[in-house]
């Protein structure tokens, strides 16, 4: 035996070449390489003999190969775990190797993973500049389109040639190869026709005209019935016959779809626009095919240049291209390809079948620059281009991360023992706290940021207790909460109520758990009602408190005072005795008389009322905002002296059909994200556009529109509503009085 240079026991050349031939002889991995490289020399023996070897022996040749792999396969592996076990048997090389992995390999990843990053951003954006000139360039066409459409109705369907020609011919210079065609169609587009706008020309054209080449395609003879009244703009594609391939490409074979067809595929740009009309009687085309010119003004726009436009048609896709004409071009002067890293890159364009409107997808190969494509996209002062400056710090940076790399390398191995040692405490703490061992404590044995976590660990451990008693407690205070929202909902009229003659509905939508609107209805004779709508100052807890009490308050005076004045002098006078001075209360009180067909109210500090008389009524239907003076309730100033002088009752007569409108400051005070108030006037056109709406219908109405006026922003203040809408007055009829109680929003 020989002592190796590494401290590796190595055996003799005579015993190393014993194992090389017992390796191959009497292992099945050495028998699978020796029949396989016996097999393939076979083979090709017989093939070199017989000229043409039978079928058979190229079975053998595959399986010779596979049997090769495969024992090659092994022997590789086995001579890996042999230079791991004789490289790794010294810790300097284990060190030098986690260098290795931990710094130089991850740094060339990141280089890898910016550079294939960088790729992705120069081929997407290019892809992007180029579709998004296509659609500005289909817009431009469809303006065009409808500028023409209604210059034709305007001048009653009179020179129709003439007017597209001249149009043509203007715009010729700045978009080479336009082409247009006005196609006659019937067809039915009432909701296109702009009010005041003139019907279709009487004299449309019977046939189509056209003005332009038209050398890419036939011009279209009808409109497609999958195109909409609102018209179309878009990218089509068409194939190009061999004469017109063969004069215009530029030495480039065609492939897949286009060999297939003897042609090549091309892009258009194709707008169809209809005159305002409920029955236009013929369209305007418009087509831009995306000839050299377009080609040569993207490559400006966007510095990319279309390769030739040599578009793949995916087989899959059920749309496919117009047949194109067979009109020869003159070939453009032949030019290389450009050099560059993303040169001929394949991108996915969409486009559509002009006779099914069916999607399909094209391979349209792009050529960039990327130093070009740099340039565009950074900003130059005095001829100096900032973006290369940039490009400069941005590799000094790089130069920087790989020096940190590097002593976060030797920084992290001597740091290596300590941190684990802290760790493990640290997992030995957390598998203590979660069996429930919160009295388990970490030995702090260094003054660093690791013992400083070691002493956060035992602070964590020493408040998890009272972090659980404090979830209870919010628990139980939810609990609590929940009740007190069943409680407070079940205060609210609940079910239908009968009223001859009336038609009520109400909501209230708190902004918190429970609030402090308030609404009420109190039965006051066969045909009276009484209705109630309030608002307590604040909200949440103590509101719906006092809240609460004002609903036993109102349950007894309601029976006592018939008049609305009365009833809110008796109820100031109890509620200034009893309520915290910082609080107060608005209310509004009517009493309504079908037989009398008279409502009696009085507002104290509320919302106004707002009132919309019904048909039957000679005055204007306009909404009328009942707003007489009242005092807020609660303010014991001078025992109820202002209160009595300010408050005033007023009465009104009702007629069938009359709509009012109780409601709290949370409605018009509704606020979007942009702090705008719903406001009065928004609600007032509202109620005044809608009064015909049966009283739940407008509710919902109401609701929705507020709803979509705050969007996303949060609710401040109870919304509470009620509509009173009366159906007649007269003879009694059972009618449902319908209250929603709280609802979610």
């Amino acid at each position: 035996m020989q002592k190796g240079a590494r401290g590796l026991t190595l055996p003799p050349s005579g015993e190393r070449r014993q194992g090389v031939r017992h390796a191959l002889l009497r292992t099945l991995p050495g028998r699978a390489i020796v029949l396989g490289l016996a097999a393939r020399l076979a083979v090709y023996v017989a093939a070199v003999v017989l000229g043409a070897a039978p079928p058979v022996f190229g079975v053998i040749d595959t399986a010779a190969s596979v049997a090769l792999a495969i024992g090659a396969g092994y022997f590789v592996f086995r001579l890996m775990v042999a230079a791991k076990r004789r490289l790794l048997w010294r810790v300097r090389r284990k060190l030098i190797l986690s260098y290795i992995f931990i710094g130089f390999i991850p740094a060339l990843l990141i280089v890898a993973f910016f550079l294939l990053s960088g790729f992705l951003l120069f081929y997407n954006f290019s892809s992007y500049l180029v579709q998004s000139r296509l659609r500005a360039l289909a817009d431009e066409s469809r303006f065009l389109a409808q500028s023409l459409a209604r210059e034709i109705q305007y001048a009653g369907g009179r020179d129709v040639a003439g007017i597209i020609g001249r149009r043509q011919a203007a715009e010729a210079g700045e978009l080479a190869g336009l082409s247009i065609a006005v196609v006659p169609m019937s067809r039915a587009c009432a909701e296109t026709a702009a009010p005041g706008a003139p019907g279709a020309a009487p004299t449309a054209p019977g046939q189509p005209v056209i003005a332009g080449a038209w050398s890419h395609v036939e011009p279209p003879g009808r409109v497609p019935g999958w195109i909409g009244c609102s018209g179309f703009s878009g990218t089509l594609a068409y194939t190009r016959a061999a004469s017109t391939r063969a004069a215009s490409t530029r030495g480039a074979e065609p492939t897949g779809a286009a060999a297939a067809g003897g042609g090549d595929t091309q892009i258009l740009v194709r707008a169809a626009a209809f005159p305002d009309s409920p029955r236009p009687g013929y369209a305007v085309i418009v087509d831009l095919p995306v000839n050299d010119s377009i080609r040569q003004r993207l490559r400006r726009e966007t510095g990319v240049e279309v390769n030739d436009m040599k578009a793949l048609i995916e087989t899959t896709s059920a749309a496919r291209p117009l047949p194109g004409r067979e009109t020869v071009v003159a070939a453009p002067p032949a030019t290389g390809p450009r050099s560059g890293m993303l040169n001929n890159l394949p991108s996915l364009f969409l486009y559509r079948d002009w006779e099914t409107g069916e999607s399909g997808t094209l391979t349209v190969g792009l050529q960039l620059s990327i130093s070009e494509l740099y340039e565009r996209i950074t900003s130059q002062v005095a001829g100096r281009n900032i973006g290369q400056g940039l490009l400069l710090v941005l590799f000094i940076i790089g130069g920087l991360f790989l020096v940190i790399e590097f002593v976060a390398l030797v920084a992290g191995l001597a740091l290596a023992k300590s941190i684990t040692g802290s760790v493990h405490q640290l997992f030995n703490g957390t598998e203590r706290v979660r069996q429930g061992d919160f009295t388990h404590k970490i030995a702090v044995q260094t003054d660093d940021q690791l013992g400083e976590l070691s002493e956060s660990f035992n602070s964590m451990t020493a408040s998890i207790e009272h972090l659980l008693r404090q979830a209870e407690e919010k628990k139980r205070l939810e609990e609590e909460l929940r009740i007190a929202r069943e409680i407070q909902m079940s205060l609210l009229p609940q079910g239908p109520l009968e009223m001859p003659g009336l038609s009520v509905t109400a909501l209230c939508v708190p902004a918190r758990e429970v609030g402090g609107d308030y609404y009420d209805f109190f039965r006051l004779g066969e045909r009276q009602l009484g209705v109630l709508i309030a608002d307590v100052s604040g909200k949440g807890t103590s509101a719906a408190l006092y809240m609460a009490e004002l609903k036993g308050l109102m349950l007894s005076l309601s029976q006592i005072h018939r008049s609305p004045r009365d009833l809110m002098l008796q109820a100031n006078r109890i509620i200034a005795a009893n309520l915290d001075a910082r609080s107060f209360i608005t209310m509004t009180y009517a009493v309504i008389d079908l037989d009398l067909a008279t409502m009696t109210y009085a507002r104290a500090g509320h919302t106004p009322l707002m009132y919309v008389p019904g048909p039957d009524c000679d005055q204007d239907r306009r909404v009328q905002v009942l707003a007489p003076d009242g005092l807020v309730l609660g303010l014991n100033l001078d025992k109820g002296e202002m209160f009595e002088r300010l408050l005033v009752e007023r009465t009104i007569r009702l007629h069938a059909g009359d709509l009012a409108l109780f409601f709290t400051d949370g409605i018009s005070e509704a606020m979007n994200d942009a702090d705008d108030f719903f406001g009065e006037g928004r609600l007032a056109r509202l109620i005044e556009e809608h009064a015909h709406l049966s009283s739940d219908e407008l509710r919902e109405r109401v609701l929705r529109e507020v709803q979509a006026f705050v969007g996303a922003a949060p609710q401040h203040d109870d919304m509470t509503m009620i509509f009173l809408k009366v159906d007649f007055v007269g003879a009694p009829a059972l009618v449902a009085v319908e209250t929603a109680g709280f609802a979610s929003y």
